[in-house]
């Protein structure tokens, strides 16, 4: 099979139809063998009733149902795993990603072996203030912080060989990091494509302001896990150590400069009238917690086992 696209989507009935019709001409003009892969996170409208009877008017469609929203990460988890073809391709369900992409998004991944395309909408018909400028802030951040260097993290039009996203853990909100994570992995041939970003025709967006605060805690988060995910021991660790000779040189301080003082008959005051104690106090207290953390870090991650991340309750 040449391509899978992988669909996730929150209460979009009324795009359904036009989309899977959109997708239809452009696999059929290009006599690609594909499958479309619907996951319905959650969704309350008739969404599920719209991706049963697309099923039914044409094989390739297939659809994972979850009991309730879990996220557009677990969405594509769930794609994922799924996903048959040579190539994958997201995109999201709301008709701002134009599926005329997907043979030029093909033939990068194909022809110019490129592990991962990601999409880049160049000129977005986005409120300017409330999504553009943090946009561009956010994606400036995540080049300086990843090394990867995108314009647009956030696009969910991209394209993947099979074995990237099959060796790629999406969790949490990550979904705005694959590429990250892609390379984190080992998949550094990484490429970027404008995209045509279309104005949305039906409901309203899933995403407020608060997707960028989310995005760039979720940064913090995927930073420290590219680092230190596999070796917390060497954070901790080494924190809890400095921290703790610290204290112990400044209590070898306290008691030298008492024990001085008294064998010269110098007057002196009780150690616990020192301030420097409270700091030699302080400091070993937090150097014992930070080793304890990075030590009780690294038996977790030898003893962890896969937790259940969602519910399907139907699959087609």
């Amino acid at each position: 099979m040449n391509i899978s696209i992988v669909i996730p989507l929150l209460n979009e009935e009324e795009s359904l139809q036009e989309l899977h019709q959109w997708i239809v001409n452009v696999m059929t003009a290009n006599s690609y063998s594909y499958e479309v892969i619907f996951i319905d996170d959650g969704s309350t409208d008739g969404s599920w009733n719209s991706i049963q009877q697309l099923a039914q008017q044409n094989p390739n469609i297939k659809g994972i149902r979850f009991l309730r929203n879990y996220g557009k990460s677990q969405a594509l988890h769930a794609g994922f795993a799924k996903a048959q073809g040579d190539v994958i391709i997201t995109m999201d369900a709301d008709l701002q990603d134009s599926p005329d992409e997907i043979p030029e998004l093909y033939n990068m991944i194909t022809d110019q072996n490129y592990d991962l395309v990601s999409g880049w909408k160049k000129k977005r018909y986005d409120s300017v203030i409330a999504k553009n400028l943090p946009s561009k802030l956010f994606n400036w951040a995540a080049r300086k912080t990843s090394g990867v260097q995108l314009n647009d993290f956030n696009c969910g039009l991209k394209a993947y060989k099979n074995v990237v996203v099959k060796n790629v853990e999406v969790s949490g909100e990550m979904h705005r990091y694959i590429p990250v994570l892609a390379k984190n992995a080992g998949f550094g041939n990484i490429g970027e494509k404008v995209v045509i970003h279309q104005a949305r025709k039906y409901g309203t967006s899933k995403f407020g302001i608060s997707r960028f605060i989310n995005g760039f805690l979720d940064l913090i988060t995927i930073w420290f896990l590219s680092r230190f995910g596999k070796r917390p021991m060497h954070l901790f660790g080494a924190m809890g150590v400095l921290m703790f000779i610290i204290g112990f040189l400044s209590a070898l301080y306290i008691g030298v400069i008492k024990l001085y003082k008294l064998y010269n008959n110098e007057p002196t005051i009780l150690v616990t009238s020192n301030p420097w104690f409270y700091i030699a106090l302080a400091t070993m207290v937090i150097g014992t917690q930070l080793f304890l953390a990075g030590f009780l870090g690294e038996i977790i991650l030898r003893t962890k086992n896969n937790e259940e991340r969602y519910k399907i309750s139907e699959v087609l």
